[in-house]
């Protein structure tokens, strides 16, 4: 399996010559452009109680060929911060690898590829010790997290050995004094958009109902080779890398620790978090969200389909305007055709009918029926939906109670 995966998919042969511990059991891959703090996501590691298993570390410090001069002179500071910090306090047990490239190619160039590199390389480090089980876990370069964050990843997994990949539960800081309020404010609205959209596909009965963040996800090294690897994509390669593996079954969520995203505008990714909040900082209004209308149509939809009625005539007009009746008739005659039981026919449907699926169809939803709403609006009207009564229309309350939902 290594040598297809690395002969198949492979971007760089190894770069780190240290021989891996034979214990080595989890590696965390973080990608590093253009950081001017990323000392304090690697004391935040430092300070995290130690699992059982070795754990390494490894910072992909990257850049275009055609990187800024002042991008180029962020990372020196940071490899040179890196390396001082690595020669201080590696140790048999956790060990901190720095991986340069300053020369990606301008076409694939970003966070994806960045994640590629370190991920390969630590799946080349649990070939060499021939540990299918190891786990390669993804943090950013401008996040923290909880100093259980070693003990809960490995117990999780040790616990659910069936599970092949997590989603880690996040929370962004929602105060303090390393931003201004405005971004403290704008990012609260953001995570509650992420986390109604969540919690709104749960309601609509999609069964692939998750978060999909970069910076929150554990894979192991099997299912990532099986799957291909990591993509090159410049943003969203967390939802394309996520959603390979959550159809599989047995996906996980990691409730029991969180890490602490920064809730920075960013100019690294054409969209994500960074994006969203720089481009909302200058609008006067509160972030809106898709309809709960979107989300009702698609409930209705599932059932129907749960329920084995398929009369195109009694889906939801959006979905009869989204997929058209000849192409509907068709997937039924296929999926029908291919399918011994009604688990395998739901299991092809919703292979068709999948995360990428859903959200070509809100978007088509937004323009053609249900307008977009306050985010507030929004998330207040699905938790009385699911029946979780709150007077509040203040975000941080309705941030606290969709929190609870998201690690319940």
């Amino acid at each position: 399996m290594f040598e297809n995966y690395f002969k198949r998919f492979g971007f760089l042969p190894p770069v780190i010559t240290d021989i891996p511990t034979k214990n080595i059991g989890i590696v965390v891959v973080i990608p590093c452009y253009d950081e001017p703090h990323l000392e304090n996501t690697l004391f935040s590691l430092l300070s995290c109680t130690l699992p059982p298993v070795a754990v390494e570390v490894l910072v992909v410090i990257n850049a275009p060929a055609n990187a800024t001069k002042e991008v180029l002179e962020q990372n020196n500071k940071s490899l040179s911060v890196a390396k001082e910090f690595s020669e201080k306090y590696s140790n048999s047990h956790l060990r901190f690898y720095f991986i340069e490239n300053y020369n990606l190619p301008q076409k694939h160039a970003g966070v994806g590829l960045a994640r590629k590199i370190g991920m390969d390389e630590a799946a080349y480090r649990f070939a060499f010790v021939h540990n299918l089980s190891g786990l390669i876990v993804c943090l950013d370069a401008d996040c923290t997290c909880k100093k259980n964050y070693f003990l809960e990843i490995y117990q999780y997994f040790k616990e659910q050995p069936k599970c092949h990949a997590a989603s880690l539960y996040f929370e962004h800081p929602l105060n303090g004094t390393d931003f201004e309020n405005r971004i403290y404010k704008v990012i609260a609205e953001y995570e509650l958009h992420l986390r109604y959209y969540k919690q709104a596909l749960k309601w609509a009965g999609f069964p692939f109902a998750f978060h999909t963040i970069g910076s929150c996800m554990a894979v192991r090294a099997e299912a990532y080779m099986q799957q291909g690897g990591m993509n090159k994509r410049k943003a969203g390669e967390d939802f394309y890398f996520l959603h390979k593996h959550i159809p599989l079954g047995n996906f996980g969520e990691i409730n029991t620790t969180c890490v602490y995203p920064s809730p920075r505008p960013s100019h690294r990714v054409p969209f994500g978090t960074g994006k969203t909040i720089g481009r909302q900082l200058l609008q006067p209004n509160e972030l809106s969200t898709y309809n709960l209308l979107s989300f009702s149509d698609l409930k209705f939809f599932f059932k129907q389909v749960n329920d084995s009625c398929f009369s195109f005539s009694t889906l939801p007009i959006s979905v009869q305007k989204f997929i058209p009746e000849k192409e509907w008739q068709n997937k039924l005659y296929e999926f029908e055709k291919n399918s011994g039981s009604q688990e395998l026919f739901l299991k092809r449907f919703y292979l068709w009918f999948d995360a990428f699926k859903v959200l070509k169809f809100l978007h088509f939803a937004r323009e053609s029926f249900f307008t977009d709403v306050p985010i507030s609006a929004a998330a207040k009207e699905l938790l009385m939906s699911k029946g979780v009564l709150t007077e509040s229309k203040m975000i941080p309350e309705l941030l606290c109670i969709y929190r609870n939902l998201d690690r319940t």
